[in-house]
């Protein structure tokens, strides 16, 4: 009778009985220095030092024009609301989020898979690319819930089995971001260590943390030791601007409790190296429109 070979010790553990902090074991900027790409050297050293770096137009008015559109169409589609896509708010009922865009909608097809993108995310990752996840946020003024300190890593890793921090993050706005809106915050310097949080994951958890998030949120404590290492900085800007950031960044955003709506297309582009495997603190995959397994280069 043969077994099958042990899995390695995972050099990123989380969901344990208690909190964990790992200094993190790969590059931040995956390409040679040198390589060619749509960043300039400097950029990517303060994306490399800081974990983020803010784009101030990425897309053009016209495009933000018609990438708004599409946003306002789908949130208003029945069928997209009734779509498990579709995230709602859990006071309100109003769409809060709709995963896998580029894959319901030509127009976010278009955009992820747009050079402006796409070779920037190579550049980063120094590696063909997929999109590992798509979505709009839309937070309508009046009370549109934020979403609460986290390093995505830490859920990739943990639930969907991405094994590296090989990937990378764009946040481009739709609206005016402003600090007030409930922009995203992110703690620079924070991707530099891995926090593993504490308690186990309860099975499909993500029907639950995509709406309220529990599992894998990082204690008061811990939250207090990075704000006061790292800082804590705003990304705001007009329609068409964008941040870029790590994925282990320590980040999160406010409620939105202004009268301006504050909406954002995020896309998640991982290396074709880093392919996903089965859960690390976690009892089965989240859903493919989640975590996507075809990871066919995108671009």
């Amino acid at each position: 009778m043969t077994t099958a070979p042990a899995r390695p010790v995972d050099p990123y553990p989380t969901r344990g009985t208690e909190e964990a902090l790992v200094y993190r074991k790969e590059p931040v900027v995956w390409s040679e220095p040198g390589t060619p790409g749509p960043f300039w050297p400097r950029e990517l050293e303060s994306y490399d030092r800081n974990g983020f770096f803010a784009v101030d137009a990425l897309v053009t008015p016209d495009e933000v024009t018609e990438l708004r559109a599409e946003l306002d169409r789908l949130v208003n589609d029945p069928a997209v609301r009734d779509d498990e896509r579709s995230i709602v708010e859990p006071r309100s009922q109003e769409i809060r989020s709709v995963f896998e865009v580029h894959r319901i909608s030509e127009v976010f097809a278009r955009l992820a898979a747009d050079p402006r993108l796409v070779d920037r995310a190579r550049q980063i990752l120094g590696s063909d690319v997929y999109v590992h996840q798509s979505r709009i946020n839309v937070k309508p003024g009046f009370g549109a819930s934020g979403f609460y300190w986290h390093s995505d890593f830490e859920t990739w890793h943990a639930e969907d089995g991405l094994p590296l921090m090989r990937a990378v993050s764009v946040s481009i706005a739709l609206t005016p971001n402003f600090t007030t809106n409930g922009s995203l915050m992110i703690m620079p310097g924070s991707h530099r260590t891995f926090l593993g949080c504490a308690g186990e994951t309860p099975k499909d958890n993500y029907k639950q943390s995509l709406r309220m998030q529990d599992a894998g949120t990082p204690s008061h404590k811990a939250l207090t030791t990075f704000a006061e290492a790292c800082g804590i900085e705003h990304f705001t800007g007009v329609a068409g601007s964008a941040v870029w950031f790590d994925c282990n960044a320590m980040h999160g955003s406010g409620d939105n409790i202004t009268p301006f709506p504050r909406s954002n297309v995020f896309l998640v582009f991982n290396s074709v190296e880093n392919a996903p495997e089965l859960p690390f603190a976690a009892p089965v995959r989240r859903p493919s429109f989640i975590a996507a397994r075809d990871t066919t280069p995108i671009g």
